[in-house]
């Protein structure tokens, strides 16, 4: 069913959010959506969201002027996920806001914004309406990444998945 669920939200390109326990596969998922869908020849790019410093985050996501270019830029239009968007700063989730609403992102240092056309999958292992009630998550954020979520269940929920699991560990494993 989940995976008939990606299927269905792949033929589309809007942007995703992926929600389960740390270690559910999210990333594995957010792959898959990536490759079922239309601009499966662009570039997948992931990227955790606790990086600190800020700095070297926002360097990573959207770019710097002196050419260096962020990972929604190499994206093209490719995927960018965004693993545990919860731990996200909120200086940070402003300019992401951006990147969603007007498609197009501020490398630092920058005096001139750079058009994007990236489908962003987001993950979270967290309650983000919580994160938002608690202020640590902005709500036009949640809104525009809430739009198609996905629960992805951990693995004690989906025990007919152990026998393909382990035919696959034990076949890379030889």
């Amino acid at each position: 069913d989940l995976l008939k669920t990606i299927r269905k939200v792949a033929a589309t390109n809007s942007n995703v959010l992926l929600v389960g326990e740390t270690g559910t596969g999210k990333e594995l998922f957010a792959r898959e959506i990536h490759t079922a869908g239309s601009n499966n020849e662009a570039k997948f790019v992931s990227v955790n969201c606790g990086i600190r410093p800020v700095e070297q985050l926002e360097a990573q996501l959207f770019g710097v002027s002196d050419g260096q270019p962020g990972l929604f830029q190499t994206a093209g239009a490719g995927t960018v996920f965004l693993d545990e968007i919860a731990q996200l700063p909120l200086g940070t989730q402003t300019e992401l806001l951006r990147a969603i609403e007007d498609q197009e992102v501020m490398p630092s240092g920058a005096s001139e914004p750079i058009a994007v056309q990236t489908r962003i999958i987001a993950a979270t292992s967290r309650d983000l309406m919580r994160e938002v009630s608690e202020g640590n998550f902005q709500e036009d954020l949640f809104y525009r990444l809430d739009g198609v979520k996905i629960r992805i269940p951990p693995l004690r929920e989906r025990l007919d998945d152990i026998p393909e699991l382990a035919e696959y560990f034990t076949a890379k494993h030889c």
